[in-house]
């Protein structure tokens, strides 16, 4: 099992000041918890060992030139963090992918790096790969390309968790209650020794969800405190306590996550009733009249997202986001507000190719299916924010492309950042007023020239104007 790896190997091993992207996706998507054992299979110098002990994680890391005293036995989460791109041999990198899946008991989380990484990495070409001037060696995946590999040689149904992060799961279950983590939110329970607490979190859940929870998804400290409670009484507390309103909208919104998930489960290959988490069970007992109609309800929905027009309906319905002639652009923190057919249209590419971790607006495309995820790191604070990167998955080919703006000198902006937003964004009114200033003082009057940081900035000093945070005032000679 020991087997030792080419010794060029070893200067591919970087030290981390933080986390790596791969460990902080699965800390984020609660696959490194403090129960699970953990191994980081080809852990290098082993930062990300230090940093999940401080953690609490239980973590050991073997590499086979920095920590080969590890003993490698079955453990619940194996790591094997950027180890495939620098294995020059095709059989020894197949084997060693393989040996990590054998020593997983729960999930496999496996990175490589990206083709979009090429202009980084220089070298003459050799085997699969390049050879840099260091004598290590680099095979830069396809997103599609890693994502296939791993299910082919692991055999296992896996979920893209970020670009260029795959999870492959050793059980089915743990795979669909990951699925429905990222399509439902949990609930965000109020555990607590106080019983008059462990009530308001059960109505804070009804009106979340639109039902009662069972008791299988509540905290064992809530589920013990209201042990006493019958039925009737559970009933009357959420009667006289919740918010019919806001019962009413959960329920909705319950409806529609439930259609999401069994149409984004389609697109994985959906399991029995039985197959589905506690929480996604009770929601379709309560919300349809069958496990099948909601299948039939959730198949409707995934064809209609083949249909241009619907789509394109869907698009001119939303509450939230900016619709232009080819495009509908939303904001990350409005994108629970978008017709569901969008929210699953964006789901699908999530799941095909892995959701970025950093982004601020998605880009859905009206013909043609293809979602970018654009990243506008300051877009709360700058008036017209820069874009800094762009990622996009074509759902028909699968293929993928990125594109970095971090060294250019004349970036594309956004204007209007209001209509990005809900229309109950808190910030709508302030983003809105600027607008307004800005279209009276004749900004907008050429708008070929304004979408980049150049022609924005002559614009501003052809029209005599400057702006302060997000006020536009009157240019001032320097």
């Amino acid at each position: 099992m020991q087997q030792i790896w080419g010794s060029e190997r070893r200067r591919t091993a970087i030290g981390r000041m933080a986390l790596s992207v791969p460990a902080r996706q699965a800390l984020a998507d609660r696959q490194l918890v403090a129960e699970r054992t953990i191994l980081d299979y080809g852990c290098g110098r082993g930062d990300d060992v230090r940093a999940l002990q401080q953690l609490d994680c239980q973590v050991v890391g073997w590499d086979p030139y920095y920590r080969t005293d590890t003993q490698l036995v079955a453990t619940d989460v194996v790591l094997l963090t950027y180890v495939l791109n620098v294995i020059e041999d095709p059989a020894e990198r197949r084997q060693t992918l393989k040996q990590a899946w054998e020593l997983t008991s729960t999930l496999l989380v496996v990175s490589a790096r990206l083709t979009w990484e090429k202009s980084k990495v220089h070298g003459e070409g050799f085997g699969d790969g390049l050879l840099t001037s260091r004598q290590t060696f680099q095979h830069l995946y396809a997103t599609s390309e890693l994502r296939e590999y791993v299910e082919q040689v692991t055999g296992a149904r896996v979920v893209a968790a970020a670009p260029g992060v795959i999870y492959a799961f050793r059980d089915e279950g743990a795979r669909l209650s990951y699925l429905a983590q990222r399509v439902i939110p949990d609930a965000a329970w109020l555990a607590s020794e106080d019983t008059a607490s462990a009530v308001s979190a059960v109505v804070d859940f009804f009106e979340r969800r639109g039902r009662a929870p069972r008791i299988e998804e509540m905290p064992r400290t809530v589920a013990e405190l209201l042990a006493h409670l019958r039925p009737g009484e559970v009933k009357r507390l959420l009667r006289d306590g919740a918010d019919a309103e806001r019962a009413d909208a959960g329920a909705k919104r319950s409806t529609l996550n439930t259609l999401l998930y069994l149409a984004v489960e389609l697109f994985n290959g959906r399991g029995p009733f039985a197959s589905l988490p506690v929480g996604l069970q009770q929601d379709v007992r309560t919300f349809f009249s069958s496990y099948k109609e909601a299948c039939q309800r959730a198949d409707r929905l995934l064809f209609k997202l083949r249909d241009d027009g619907y789509v394109r309906n869907a698009m001119n319905a939303s509450a939230a986001g900016k619709i232009t002639p080819t495009a509908l652009y939303v904001h990350r923190r409005a994108l629970g507000r978008i017709p569901t057919v969008l929210r699953l249209y964006e789901h699908c590419a999530s799941i095909a190719a892995g959701r970025p971790e950093q982004w601020t607006v998605a880009k859905l495309k009206h013909q043609g299916r293809a979602v970018s995820w654009l990243d506008y790191p300051d877009f709360d604070k700058d008036p017209h924010p820069r874009i800094w990167s762009s990622y996009m998955v074509d759902l028909q080919t699968l293929q993928t492309s990125h594109l970095s703006y971090e060294n250019s000198a004349n970036r594309p902006l956004l204007h209007r950042k209001h209509e990005f937003l809900a229309p109950d964004d808190p910030d709508v009114p302030r983003y809105r007023r600027l607008t307004e200033s800005e279209m009276r003082a004749g900004l907008y009057k050429r708008p070929h020239l304004i979408g980049t940081e150049n022609g924005w900035e002559a614009e501003l000093v052809r029209c005599g104007r400057q702006l302060r945070g997000h006020r536009l005032v009157r240019r001032t000679e320097t």
